[in-house]
């Protein structure tokens, strides 16, 4: 095991051994490599380049209190990911594929993996674009798929603690019947000019839907869900991005007896709900303690301190993802 600070990594890149890639070409994906070059040499005019013809994933590798390494819900994330390549006239990689780049990357960094205890953890990062040369509007014939992985800390500095949001009308993340509810870098690119100004100012940005902007959207890069009389509530819409972690944050509500609304939510029943959390693979789970509608100027408060139903979905999910108790869902990808 390398000798990293485990407990002082924060969510940001630190440099493993490999990278995994295959190559698409001829109709076919080809066989996985795994390499120590990081870097990867692309005509300047590829389609990835030129028209954002890519997308990428999301996930995490835990090493477990018996001392296994568990990836959580991989299986989801290769499903995700062949939706997302499919938006972007991509060839889907198969998910066996995708599972072996996955094994693959954690095995060839495994010194890099975080052990247990440390609440660290390794994020993986698969990502997938065009590398043909086109002047012309058009789609790739052959393209690339890297698996980068790093280990990490927490998304955000307060770790479980609470973080502030802002109501943002004039920035809109996704359009109806656009790639919303794809995991494509053009999403996130996008909402920079207002999610970088708020980190500045110390706070997240809420988004609201692009038609009306009326309804909750995203929060950040991630969902959000919402407590109100022991309802797990959290927003429905094509323009989001299906959370793996929101949909088993669901599953684990209807486990525990929780009752689970997935419907519009207008910006002005905030102030009926107890609770509030942005939710995604980066953070789990990450407590809202209020959010400011600079518009109107109502600030919605939901405390300081995270609320007994974030705190037990997130003990809930942390003892899955770590092997504290069974895992009935059969959550966990085991890597050997």
């Amino acid at each position: 095991m390398k000798d990293i600070e485990w407990s002082k990594l924060t969510f940001s890149y630190t440099k493993t051994d490999y990278i995994v890639r295959c190559h698409y070409a001829d109709g076919a994906w080809g066989e996985l490599v795994a390499t120590t070059d990081p870097m990867i040499s692309v005509h300047a005019a590829a389609t990835g380049l030129q028209y954002a013809q890519q997308c990428f994933e999301g996930l995490k590798a835990y090493r477990r209190m018996d001392g296994s390494i568990g990836v959580f819900r991989p299986e989801e994330n290769a499903l995700r990911m062949q939706a997302s390549a499919k938006a972007m006239y991509m060839p889907p990689m198969p998910t066996d594929k995708f599972l072996e780049a996955i094994s693959l990357a954690v095995q060839k960094n495994i010194e890099y993996l975080p052990p247990y205890g440390t609440e660290a953890t390794m994020y993986i990062r698969p990502i997938m674009f065009g590398v043909t040369p086109r002047v012309g509007v058009a789609p790739a014939s052959e393209f690339e798929f890297c698996v980068v992985v790093t280990p990490i800390g927490p998304y955000y500095p307060t770790g479980f603690g609470t973080t502030p949001f802002i109501i943002n009308r004039h920035v809109d993340r996704a359009a109806p019947y656009g790639t919303g509810q794809y995991k494509v870098g053009g999403n996130y690119a996008s909402s920079f000019r207002a999610t970088e100004p708020a980190h500045e100012a110390g706070v997240g940005v809420l988004f609201l839907d692009s038609a009306e902007h009326r309804y909750l959207d995203e929060c950040g890069g991630a969902n959000i869900f919402l407590v109100k009389d022991g309802a797990y509530c959290t927003p429905k819409s094509a323009s989001i991005l299906p959370s793996i972690i929101n949909r088993s944050l669901m599953q684990l509500c209807r486990d525990l007896g929780i009752p689970v609304e997935e419907r519009r939510i207008p910006v002005e029943e905030l102030g009926a709900f107890q609770e509030a959390a942005s939710c995604g693979t980066g953070a789990a789970i990450s407590p809202i303690s209020r959010i400011t509608d600079p518009d109107s100027g109502v600030v919605y408060e939901y405390g300081e301190e995270p609320g007994p139903v974030c705190r037990l979905l997130y003990k809930t999910l942390r003892d899955i993802q770590f092997g504290r108790v069974e895992d009935m869902h059969h959550w966990c990808y085991m890597i050997n």
